[in-house]
């Protein structure tokens, strides 16, 4: 296997990371002379050793999760465990469904550890994770498969939020749901990694025969989902069927939001949005969640 890499990007304002499946950007911005450098050194270092501590373990992360199941000794792991376990008893859950977003925790952890720039982000293909000192703001832009803007999503240091997270038919898992995509805030990335894709799953029309579904196990054979049916193809639905379809997902949402698993949501589907969370609609489709 290869090792991990570590580049600077630009004009070394970003560095990426890189090692098998996991694909990192960082970004921070100083609030002291060095304090960038500082930051990407630290998560270099501890990056080094991520994906071998997974793999070491990687069959008891695939199995589904129980409220009496033990947590593991590795770090990103236990963040997989407790942001999955809240979900294990209303939906089939296996720690793997918070993986990418417990990577970018993980690395973001190591860097506020040592040092404490103004705002710090860890994208781990669009889960991501991140610091705001006092005072500080963050916003993201979500775009749809084809590069459409969805709209943008901006948040304070006051509101909570350190995780953001994107699931759907065009992201890079597969879905039992036929959401176009859904954006999860939430107080950690690892918990916005597991309420996006349950949320994305619920977002459903589940008796319509058009919808084609096929084994996970044919997409991927070492899926932890196994034989589950996963979507790899919607028709498109008339106005009253997506409106079905996200009102399924919107109660999943809900819920979720209600238990205090999440800060709030968007989901998207065939041009419709519904929205969980306080959230204002601004012009050009922009939403932006305020106070959340």
């Amino acid at each position: 296997m290869q090792r991990p890499t570590s580049t600077l990007l630009g004009t070394g304002d970003r560095l990426h990371l890189n090692h098998g499946p996991i694909d990192l950007i960082v970004g921070a911005d100083e609030a002291a002379p060095g304090d960038r450098f500082r930051a990407f050194e630290v998560a270099s270092d501890r990056f080094q050793t991520i994906l071998d501590g997974l793999v070491q373990d990687l069959d008891r992360h695939r199995t589904q999760l129980s409220p009496g199941t033990p947590d593991p000794s590795n770090a990103v792991a236990c963040r997989m465990y407790s942001a999955a376990r809240p979900h294990c008893t209303s939906a089939f859950v296996t720690p793997m469904i918070a993986v990418a977003g417990a990577v970018a925790d993980e690395v973001l952890a190591a860097i506020c550890s040592a040092v404490r720039p103004r705002r710090v982000y860890v994208n781990n293909g669009g889960d991501i994770a991140v610091h705001l000192a006092p005072g500080e703001s963050y916003s993201v832009s979500m775009s749809g498969a084809e590069g459409t803007d969805l709209g943008t999503l901006r948040f304070g240091s006051d509101d909570g939020i350190r995780g953001i997270a994107t699931s759907g038919t065009g992201g890079r898992s597969h879905s039992f749901g036929i959401a176009d995509s859904v954006t999860v805030l939430a107080a950690t990335a690892a918990a916005a990694d597991v309420a996006a894709t349950l949320i994305a799953n619920a977002v459903d029309l589940p008796d319509d025969p058009r919808i084609q579904r096929v084994p996970a196990s044919e997409l991927q054979p070492d899926s932890d989902l196994r034989d589950r049916l996963v979507v790899v193809a919607v028709p498109p639905l008339d106005s009253a069927e997506v409106s079905e379809a996200l009102a399924r997902g919107r109660v999943q949402a809900d819920r979720m939001r209600n238990a205090g698993l999440i800060k709030g949501a968007a989901l998207f589907l065939q041009g419709q949005t519904k929205t969980v969370g306080s959230c204002s609609a601004g012009t050009r489709k922009r939403l932006e969640f305020v106070d959340v």
